[in-house]
C-alpha cells in the first residue's frame, strides 16, 4: 500500500474527483504541451454528468486561463477503465490535434492513465487487515505503530499539519452563516446547530456536538474552501468531527489524536487499495462508508480498544453503509452529502461504543466487507453512482444544468 500521505490531501472542495484531480491532470498536460495554440478537454461519464454542479468546468477553465480552450461534456459515454475519464488534446491553429492524453480521476483526488506512470510506490508490505492484525499481534504493536514502522519519521509532522487544517475547517464552518453556492440556495446549518448544542447539557451536548462539527467541515467543502480529503472531499466531515469532539470534551492530547489519524489512514488505505473510494465507481458507500469506518476505528483506539476492537468498529462503519448510493441533487455536494457526513459521524461514535463492549470477536471481518462493498458497487447501475440521473436527484425540480 502507498503512504497515507496520499489519502490525506489538502485542497479545495467540493469534490476530490471532480475538482482536485482534474486540476492536477490539467497541470500535467500543460507541462507537456505548454505552447499549443489551443486545447480541448473532453469529460466522460460521471465526470461530465455532474461536472457543472461539482465545478469541474470552473476548475479546468481556471487551469487553462488565458489559453484557447474547448470543453466538451459526454455524460452518456463511459470509458471502460473508469467512469471518471478525461481526454486532453493540444491543438494547432487549424484545430488539428498535435498531442493527446487520456487520464482518469480514480478517487480521493488521485489521477491515473493507461501507462500506469502515476501509480505510486508501495511502502507497506501488507495489503489486508488480516495480515496487519497478525503483524500487530505477533509484535505486540498497535495499528498506528505499523505506520511508524514503514513511513518516514516526518509522517507525524505531516499528520500534525493535516490535523491543523481539519480544525481550521471546523472553526471557520462554525462561524460562517449564509447560503451555500449553487441553485439549491441551501442555508448553512453548522452555526445554528452549534449554538443550540452548546446550550444543552451533559451527555446530550457531548453526543450531538459531532453534528455541528461535521456540518461545519462539509459546508466549507461545499463552498470550495480548504479541507482535507478523508478519504474524499465529499466525505471530509466525518473523521474531523469525531476527533474534534474528543479534543474539546475529553481534552485528548494531540499526540493521541495523531495516532488515531494514522490508524484511520491505514483503514482508508485498505479500502482504497482493495476496493475504491470513488463515488463514481462504487457509490457513496465507498466515500462516506469508508469515512465512517476510519472514524469508527480511530475512536475505538482513542477509547483504549485493542487492535481487534478497532477492526470490529471499522468493520461496522463500512458494513452498515453497504449499498449507499451517490445521487447528489443538481450534481452538488450538498444533498444528501452534508447531512450524510453528520449522521455518519454520529454512527461512528455508536460503532466504537458497540465494539468496546465486546471482546473484538465477530463473524464478518473488515477484509470481507471491503470485498463486498466493491462487488456491490460494481452491481449498482450507473444512475446511482454520481451521475445525478437516479434516486434523490430525480426529485428536485431543477434541470440538468442545475437551474430552477
Amino acid at each position: 500500500m502507498q503512504s497515507i500521505r496520499h489519502l490525506y490531501k489538502t485542497g479545495h472542495g467540493p469534490s476530490s474527483s471532480h475538482t482536485m484531480a482534474p486540476r492536477s491532470a490539467s497541470s500535467v498536460f500543460l507541462q507537456r504541451y505548454p505552447d499549443a495554440d489551443g486545447y480541448r478537454v473532453v469529460l466522460y461519464g460521471s465526470l461530465a454528468a455532474t461536472g457543472l454542479g461539482h465545478l469541474t468546468d470552473v476548475t479546468i477553465k481556471e487551469a487553462f486561463e488565458g489559453r484557447r480552450l474547448e470543453l466538451v461534456m459526454k455524460p452518456d459515454e463511459f470509458l471502460e477503465r473508469h467512469p471518471n475519464a478525461m481526454l486532453f488534446e493540444a491543438l494547432d491553429t487549424r484545430n488539428n490535434t498535435k498531442g493527446s492524453w487520456r487520464a482518469y480521476s480514480i478517487g480521493g483526488g488521485d489521477i491515473d492513465d493507461d501507462s500506469g506512470m502515476f501509480r505510486r510506490k508501495d511502502i507497506y508490505p501488507l495489503r489486508t487487515m488480516g495480515e496487519i492484525l497478525e503483524w500487530c499481534y505477533a509484535n505486540g504493536k498497535a495499528i498506528w505503530e505499523y505506520v511508524s514502522e514503514y513511513e518516514d519519521p516526518d509522517i507525524w509532522d505531516y499528520l500534525a499539519e493535516v490535523w491543523k487544517i481539519m480544525q481550521s475547517s471546523i472553526k471557520r464552518g462554525l462561524e460562517k452563516e449564509g447560503t451555500l453556492p449553487g441553485a439549491l440556495r441551501l442555508q448553512r446549518k453548522a452555526p445554528s446547530y452549534y449554538v443550540r448544542i452548546m446550550h444543552s447539557k451533559g451527555y446530550i451536548r457531548k453526543r450531538t456536538s459531532v453534528y455541528a462539527y461535521a456540518l461545519a467541515v462539509s459546508e466549507e467543502n461545499a463552498s470550495g474552501n480548504l479541507i482535507v480529503t478523508a478519504p474524499t472531499c465529499g466525505a471530509c466531515g466525518v473523521l474531523p468531527a469525531v476527533l474534534y469532539q474528543n479534543k474539546e470534551f475529553y481534552k485528548t492530547p494531540q499526540k493521541r489524536i495523531l495516532r488515531a489519524l494514522a490508524t484511520a489512514g491505514i483503514l482508508g488505505n485498505l479500502v482504497k487499495n482493495n476496493a475504491s473510494v470513488s463515488g463514481a465507481e462504487v457509490g457513496c458507500q465507498g466515500e462516506v462508508g469508508t469515512a465512517c469506518a476510519m472514524a469508527s476505528g480511530a475512536l475505538a483506539q482513542l477509547y483504549g480498544g485493542s487492535i481487534f476492537q478497532v477492526e470490529y468498529a471499522a468493520e461496522m462503519g463500512l458494513e452498515h453503509h453497504l449499498g449507499l448510493t451517490c445521487d447528489p441533487v443538481a450534481g452538488l455536494v450538498q444533498i444528501p452529502c452534508i447531512e450524510r457526513n453528520a449522521l455518519a459521524a454520529s454512527r461512528a461514535v455508536s460503532h466504537s461504543d458497540f465494539a468496546m463492549l465486546s471482546d473484538g470477536r465477530h463473524l464478518i471481518g473488515f477484509d470481507q466487507v471491503v470485498k463486498t462493498m466493491m462487488q456491490t458497487g460494481q452491481d449498482l447501475p450507473s444512475l446511482y453512482k454520481e451521475t445525478s440521473t437516479g434516486g434523490l436527484a430525480l426529485f428536485h425540480g431543477l434541470d440538468k444544468e442545475g437551474r430552477l
